[in-house]
């Protein structure tokens, strides 16, 4: 087992990005911290050293436990990292969730494709008689 692992390759295999190019992308913008300071993706990591991620918007906190750089079944994860992350960051979470997107009630806001068309087909016959009404004004 190793005793150090590069962090882009330690958050792909601990599943907290689904690819190393994204973790490694995350690096590099400074998203990733290790022990409070910036990471880059070639930065090692050790046991026990705190890994914050930042993934707006939210900031995760993960104590490694085993530094590892192969992707490991999803059922061993707590072997390799504990999640340190504060409850304020799931309340942040939360709240974001909740004042998102809400579902609109049926009949406000902009119609649905079915009731366009069926406003289309209430009103478009009435219309169809511009011409004949432009021809009797001008007698």
């Amino acid at each position: 087992m190793a005793e150090e692992a590069r962090i882009d390759k330690w958050l792909w295999a601990a599943r907290i990005f689904k690819t190393r190019s994204i973790a490694a992308d995350a690096c590099k913008n400074g998203r990733v911290t290790i022990g409070g300071a910036n990471a880059k993706p070639s930065r090692t990591v050790k046991a026990n050293d705190v890994v914050a991620v930042r993934k707006p918007p939210v900031t995760y906190s993960f104590r490694v436990i085993k530094p590892i750089e192969q992707r490991v079944g999803a059922k061993l994860i707590p072997e390799i990292y504990e999640n340190v992350t504060a409850p304020d960051q799931y309340e942040l979470l939360e709240m974001n969730r909740i004042s998102g997107f809400v579902d609109r009630a049926r009949g406000t806001g902009r119609p649905t494709k079915k009731e366009r068309r069926s406003l289309d087909a209430f009103i478009g016959p009435s219309f169809e008689g511009f011409d004949t009404w432009d021809e009797e004004e001008e007698d």
